[in-house]
């Protein structure tokens, strides 16, 4: 067969000299960071689809964190690869869920929409299994379930169990044995996040045991990917029980396509080991677009997103302006005049009510959403100020005037929030509990003390 042969005429070049495994290696981190990065359009927003979910991008309106994951792709590989050399190691679950830890880089949050249609909002734990369901809702607005949390750990126990007496065996080619685990694996969906990418790196895991060059599912050719994976959906059956146990024979159209690739991979491998040139005509363009994305990105990524900025407006500032709002409510007793307003980047009277509502001038003119979205996507900070005035008369306080900053400030990479000293958020990631109590807490302690010293200086 074309691939044995294939696969003879490869080791029979080894070893390779080290300028062209240097070239080949090079070849394979362009196509990697290229595919997997999503270089053409990769910026997601709210509503992703099941094919972006299952091609291992981060779903529902979390954005990539680009740069910062492009890097962590090239620690996964150095991971894998490190791991596959240990042909004595069996595959463990410690290292899946480690891998897992390594391309996702750091916990963030991710909103989706759940199987009922729902909006759900939730923190993604890197390298931990599920703690909720992740199933998919299909073209045909159907919905594909993989295996439920309480299931998970026990199923990647016998997954990794199965690989290692499977590889022990020798019954299956190492071809057969990798696209096994892989729809094995992505019928488990192991984790809130990554399972794509996890499943394509495990794959080359395998191969490499088995002295086979790495293998790239093409962006281009996704959809071809995924048609046949559900193709072998319908062959094993719906329930995930079914697809965590699925057998050789059932997979069959994924096992041809991964044959393709890795006769691809072979082909390519086997013109380095000859010194033949292996650049692909768009090699170039690849190139470029990879140089112009690390040109563009300012302090290890791009500029923030608009998804961002509104998610910063709506799961922190908003909901501490409130709590400001409310602890601060006896105190405004003490004033005849009490005055709030919100503003993104301009005077006070660009005020805004809330999320999802206009900002307003000078109170009577509303914005286009045109115009709404430019001040989102060019914010430069996030200002409440609330302007507690005039002392009631019965108090005798004199001219006593308090007013409350409240600002966040927007910067590339991070966000910084000026109550905590400045302190500085990826997008993401939020204050805790603790921080948010201490924010609210300053202010109160800082309008008790003006009152009390405007008591004790009263004549």
């Amino acid at each position: 067969m074309v691939i044995e042969a294939l696969y003879r005429e490869w080791r029979s070049l080894q070893p390779l000299s080290a300028e062209d495994r240097r070239r080949l290696e090079l070849k394979f981190m362009l196509e990697f960071n290229y595919n997997s990065n999503r270089i053409e359009g990769n910026t997601l927003t709210y509503g992703q689809t099941r094919l972006l979910f299952l091609f291992g991008t981060t779903s529902d309106g979390v954005p990539l964190r680009d740069y910062e994951e492009m890097k962590a792709h090239n620690v996964g590989l150095e991971l894998v690869k490190r791991e596959a050399a240990d042909r004595e190691r069996p595959l463990t679950e410690q290292f899946i869920r480690q891998l897992n830890r390594t391309i996702l880089v750091e916990d963030f949050y991710k909103t989706q929409k759940d199987a009922a249609g729902e909006i759900r909002r939730y923190e993604v734990k890197v390298g931990q299994y599920k703690t909720r369901p992740n199933s998919v809702i299909t073209a045909t607005g159907e919905v594909f379930d993989y295996a439920s949390p309480e299931e998970t750990s026990a199923l990647m126990t016998d997954l990794t169990a199965w690989y290692n007496e499977q590889e022990a065996k020798g019954e299956l080619s190492p071809i057969e044995l990798a696209t096994l685990f892989h729809y094995r694996y992505i019928r488990i969906h192991p984790f809130e996040d990554g399972n794509g990418r996890i499943a394509r790196l495990l794959v080359n895991y395998i191969l490499l045991r088995h002295d086979y060059p790495m293998i790239i599912v093409r962006s281009d050719d996704k959809k071809n990917y995924l048609n046949v994976l559900h193709k072998c959906d319908v062959e094993v059956g719906l329930r995930p029980s079914d697809g965590a146990s699925a057998q050789i024979e059932q997979v069959e159209p994924f096992v041809v396509y991964v044959k393709t690739l890795a006769e691809r991979a072979l082909n390519i491998a086997i013109r380095a080991g000859k010194g033949e040139s292996i650049e692909d005509i768009d090699d170039f363009a690849k190139r470029i677009a990879l140089l112009e994305r690390e040109a563009k990105n300012k302090k290890g990524r791009a500029k923030f997103s608009e998804t961002e900025v509104w998610d910063v407006l709506e799961f922190l500032y908003f909901p501490v302006k409130n709590r400001i709002d409310e602890a601060l409510k006896p105190a405004m007793s003490f004033f005849s005049t009490v005055d709030e307003f919100s503003t993104i980047n301009k005077s006070k009277y660009y005020k805004f009510a809330g999320v999802g509502e206009h900002l307003i001038y000078n109170a009577d003119r509303n914005y286009s959403d045109v115009e709404m979205d430019d001040f989102i996507s060019n914010a430069k900070y996030v200002h409440l100020s609330i302007y507690l005035e005039h002392p009631k008369r019965e108090y005798s306080l004199g001219n006593l005037d308090i007013k409350i900053n409240f600002v966040v400030e927007f910067e590339d990479s991070y966000y910084t929030i000026n109550s905590l000293n400045n302190k500085q958020f990826s997008y993401g990631t939020y204050p805790s509990e603790e921080e948010i109590g201490q924010i609210v807490s300053g202010y109160k302690t800082d309008v008790l003390n003006k009152i009390e010293k405007a008591i004790q200086n009263r004549k």
